[in-house]
């Protein structure tokens, strides 16, 4: 379901400290055909052994970054109901990759029957973020969201909010934010919907419409996605991606700020472009 190259650390006596090692080796999440159950194991490359297999049960454990270790990207499993932790740093040189890396981790630690995927775009994001087929008739330069369009998707965020029963309370949940009633606004909206179909699954059966849509807002795949964002935001691991997005840190450490920032970012833009506007009508 997910592998990818990590190094073991070993915690250098009692102490806080930790050690990498240098055998090359690779970290594999799969439901054991056996079992049924997630296992988490570290292989070593160099000799093809599997020298650790843990199984795991859902929300058990968490996968995440250790801030205080300098010179290094390391990480730890650690466990909700034991003292017990494993440390890894990440062999790949590619450091770009570690928070769909953590994030997929994450995602399937919360619930096994996550589908592992890059990282989504921000919900309900107004342009897509992800490589779409070239219109037949292509704009001069990069579109930008009209100003009808960031009025919609701020009073959407706004609605979905407050329809879920809070601004930012921190009982918020993503799946009862991203619902067919709360999204029905955007259903409307031939123009927005375009330029989320890009982001949906390239096999998706059926057309893609409003129908379709709905239907995959209301699929257990997507709901298992919405929940594996909802931790990797809460615990605080997308606090760089936010960034990227063009967003505050603070976005990135749980659902309510993450909402707050995509509307404010939308009132933002919105002002600049009827600022424009304005400048555009007086020159």
């Amino acid at each position: 379901m997910l592998s990818f190259k990590a190094g073991r650390c070993n915690r250098r006596g009692e102490t806080n400290w930790v050690d990498p090692t240098p055998t090359k080796g690779l970290i594999t999440l799969e439901t054991s055909a056996e079992d049924g159950l997630l296992h988490f194991s570290w292989k070593n490359r160099e000799t093809g052994a599997t020298d650790e297999d843990l199984i795991l049960f859902p929300s058990e454990a968490a996968f995440v970054k250790v801030d205080s270790i300098t010179g290094g990207r390391v990480f730890v499993l650690k466990f909700s109901s034991s003292d017990q932790r494993y440390f890894f740093w990440m062999q790949n040189a590619d450091t770009s990759r570690d928070d769909y890396y953590v994030f997929n981790v994450n995602g399937l630690l919360e619930d096994p029957s996550f589908v592992p995927a890059d990282p989504p775009a921000p919900v309900l994001s107004v342009a897509s973020t992800s490589a779409a087929p070239a219109p037949a008739a292509p704009p001069a330069g990069p579109s930008q969201p009209s100003e009808e369009q960031l009025r919609l998707l701020r009073e959407l965020v706004q609605s979905a909010t407050a329809s879920a029963g809070t601004a930012a309370g921190p009982d918020l949940a993503l799946t009862d934010v991203i619902t067919p009633q709360t999204l029905e606004p955007l259903f409307a909206r031939p123009d927005l919907l375009h330029a989320i179909f890009p982001n949906l699954p390239a096999d998706l059966p059926g057309e893609r419409n409003a129908d379709t849509l709905r239907e995959v807002i209301q699929s257990s795949a997507f709901k298992a996605s919405l929940r594996g964002l909802q931790q990797a935001l809460s615990t605080g691991l997308l606090s760089n991606l936010v960034v990227s997005l063009g967003l505050p840190p603070e976005a990135g450490t749980g659902v309510g700020p993450f909402l707050r920032a995509i509307s404010e970012q939308a009132q933002t833009s919105l002002e600049e472009a009827e600022g424009g506007d304005e400048r555009m009508e007086t020159d």
